[in-house]
């Protein structure tokens, strides 16, 4: 599958980077400096990346298992989606859920972007639902 790409920062491509990754690193666009999240805060950074999906398809934006772990760092509205109708600028929602400030540097390595296949769904609306098993059994219901 080919995806449309305007790259208007000074990076390179996304790249996955390994053979059989799933995601193509995001990196930070911060031609104007550094940003610090303080603990708790959370930002809007750009990418300086524009695309184009087929339609039929969505871009899930995840958090980095590394800098979830070492530093406290994830993506507020995981997985943040990207419609194939839009055509903004791709921007991360990221939060420091860590005790200690964290500094975003022009080029890191914010996030990853997985490319999905979805359908629409055709809602039917009915009286009732089939009878399972598990009901409505719901969080927790199973045990620990």
């Amino acid at each position: 599958m080919q995806v449309k790409i305007i790259n208007k920062s000074h990076h390179a491509l996304p790249k996955y980077e390994t053979a059989h990754a799933a995601g193509l690193d995001l990196r930070a666009y911060l031609p104007e400096g550094p940003v610090t999240l303080q603990p708790l805060e959370r930002g809007m950074v750009k990418t300086g990346l524009f695309i184009e999906l087929p339609v039929g398809y969505e871009a899930q934006v995840r958090p980095r298992s590394g800098l979830a772990l070492k530093k406290g760092i994830t993506v507020l509205n995981s997985p943040g989606t990207i419609d194939a109708d839009y055509r903004g600028e791709i921007c991360v929602i990221l939060i420091n859920l860590s005790q200690e400030p964290f500094v975003i540097n022009d080029g890191e390595r914010i996030a990853q972007m997985v490319v999905a296949r979805h359908e629409q769904a055709e809602l039917i609306e009915v009286e009732e639902l089939t009878q399972t098993e598990r009901g409505a059994g719901g969080f927790g219901h199973t045990g620990v």
